[in-house]
């Protein structure tokens, strides 16, 4: 992308900050961030637009995704905590909405895995309750958190939801381009 995901800017924002206002919106009362590559420009970038959050540095992050995960979990692993709600950098247009819908659905079922889904696709955030947090943890760093998720997936944990940007996943110049075309803001 030539420079963080994070950074990227979208409708006056950039993709960081529109997903923590989000996640604030819906209610999450911890929104924790896992910072690694240029995590020193991504905090200043959320300082700049007024983003607050809790912000820890995954050292690791080249070995993959699962480090990440497995920072931001340290982070907010105590007592009391029951579930994890995770969300990916370049997934920047979720809904509040569409967070509130996991979290009701989590406490109206006590699913283990909650996420959106449209039909056979599933989406973003997804809920991992307090019980696979071991097996998080246990993980193959190879293949990271999805044999995790899949292994506990349910009926009563996927909530259908018609947001398009739960499913909006921005990996390419191309997908990045093609959002601004759609978003009519030139700088994203």
């Amino acid at each position: 992308m030539g420079r963080p995901k994070a950074t990227l800017p979208l409708g006056g924002a950039t993709f960081l900050g529109t997903i923590v206002r989000s996640f604030q919106e819906a209610g999450v009362d911890d929104v924790v961030v896992v910072l690694g590559y240029e995590a020193a420009s991504i905090e200043e970038s959320l300082r700049q637009e007024g983003v607050t959050a809790r912000l820890v540095v995954n050292e690791g992050y080249e070995s993959g995704q699962l480090s990440s995960l497995l920072t931001g979990l340290r982070a907010v692993d105590r007592p009391g905590v029951r579930a994890i709600l995770l969300s990916l950098v370049d997934v920047p247009l979720v809904s509040a909405s569409t967070i509130r819908s996991v979290l009701e659905r989590y406490r109206k079922t006590g699913a283990r895995v909650v996420r959106p889904v449209r039909g056979l696709d599933h989406g973003h955030p997804v809920l991992i309750d307090r019980t696979l947090f071991d097996e998080l943890r246990a993980a193959d760093p190879a293949v990271g958190a999805k044999p995790v998720v899949r292994a506990h997936t349910s009926a009563e944990g996927d909530v259908e939801v018609s947001d398009e940007g739960s499913f909006l996943d921005i990996d390419t110049p191309e997908d990045y381009a093609r959002l601004v075309q759609v978003s009519g803001d030139p700088r994203g």
